[in-house]
């Protein structure tokens, strides 16, 4: 009954996350892009994929499957939320709505991020003695596969506007605070690779986290 309530939480979730990006992407296109549709904001960044994985989370039967996607939420998704927040200046639009749109879009990610850590802590209670790596590694693996796709994105959308996927476009300097201080003395393709392994990194400490978490719960 548990199980059933979160999979009703997280596919609510989703739906809401996916109907305000279609009143953004009708909004970026029709009022401010006066009908031009703008690719730089493509609904798939880093802090775009949860809304794909909660829609998707419900109809998912393999537990090793559903703790992988909840790693993915928990590290990545909670990354990707917090993150931001440290320069705010790529969350700011003419419209106001779509700014408070893009915080709100942001702190739901830590919330959601905190949620799908508190179950994964519950579907490993009882089942495991420690917390197991694998779940980290194959939400490593589904990064690594989203930051292929945006690498094919970039290049095939390249051609209609500025896109930049990811942030790893190597067409466009490294955007993202503290890397973009970093282009001029590694180039800008090499920050774009330490970028990429920063971020598994910083997913890996919050992984860590949590598992730390399941150890203090299974002590008390």
């Amino acid at each position: 009954m548990r199980q059933r309530k979160t999979d009703i939480f997280f596919f609510i979730c989703g739906l809401f996350m996916l109907s305000g990006e279609i009143w953004k992407q009708l909004t970026l296109t029709f009022i401010l892009g006066g009908g031009q549709y703008n690719w730089w904001y493509f609904p798939f960044q880093l802090c775009s994929i949860p809304m794909y994985i909660l829609l998707i989370y419900p109809w998912i039967r393999r537990t090793a499957l559903k703790q992988a996607l909840l790693a993915f939420l928990m590290c990545y998704g909670l990354l990707g939320g917090i993150a931001v927040f440290a320069d705010t200046t790529g969350l700011h639009y003419p419209l106001p709505a779509l700014t408070v749109f893009s915080y709100g879009w942001h702190i739901l990610l830590i919330i959601l991020g905190i949620s799908a850590g508190t179950v994964y802590l519950r579907l490993l209670k009882g089942h495991q003695k420690k917390a197991p790596l694998r779940p980290f590694l194959y939400a490593t693996c589904l990064y690594l596969a989203c930051c292929l796709a945006a690498v094919f994105l970039n290049t095939i959308f390249d051609r209609y506007g500025t896109i930049n996927l990811f942030y790893i476009n190597p067409d466009y300097r490294m955007q993202q605070i503290v890397f973009r201080d970093l282009v001029p003395r590694l180039g800008n393709n090499a920050v774009i690779l330490l970028y990429i392994a920063c971020t598994i990194l910083g997913a890996f400490l919050i992984f860590l986290l949590w598992n730390a978490t399941f150890r203090l719960r299974r002590r008390s």
